[in-house]
């Protein structure tokens, strides 16, 4: 059983910068595509960014490219997602999901979830 916890989450300031971390059990970050939702309230589940198992390659939305880098420790086991220059619009819930084969932008392809963490970006 594959387990996914998020942490880092806060408020913080327009402009300001977080980490968020997703730690991985039962299997190891190498070997699935890690990814990062959010969610609105009122609003769907977005894509946000997206690391691949094999060769570290990653995709971000255009909503946060230039803002917002994933990255991932094999040797901890986990995915991070540094939040730089973080506005308003960035304020939701944010998610981090694993799939051992998908590694594309549906959420609903995603088969491991994590519980999720909040993130607000005050004006």
């Amino acid at each position: 059983q594959v387990q996914l916890v998020e942490s880092g989450g806060g408020l913080v300031q327009a402009g300001g910068s977080l980490r968020l971390s997703c730690a991985i059990s039962g299997r190891t970050v190498s070997a699935h595509a890690m990814a990062w939702f959010r969610q609105a309230p009122g609003k769907g589940r977005e894509f946000v960014a997206v690391i691949s198992w094999s060769a570290g390659a990653t995709y971000c939305a255009d909503s946060v490219k230039g803002r917002f880098t994933i990255s991932r420790d094999n040797a901890k086991n986990t995915v991070y997602l540094q939040m730089d220059s973080l506005k308003p619009e960035d304020t939701a819930v944010y998610y981090c999901a694993a799939d051992p084969v998908y590694s594309g932008t549906n959420y609903a392809n995603y088969d491991y979830w994590g519980q999720g963490t909040q993130v607000t970006v005050s004006s």
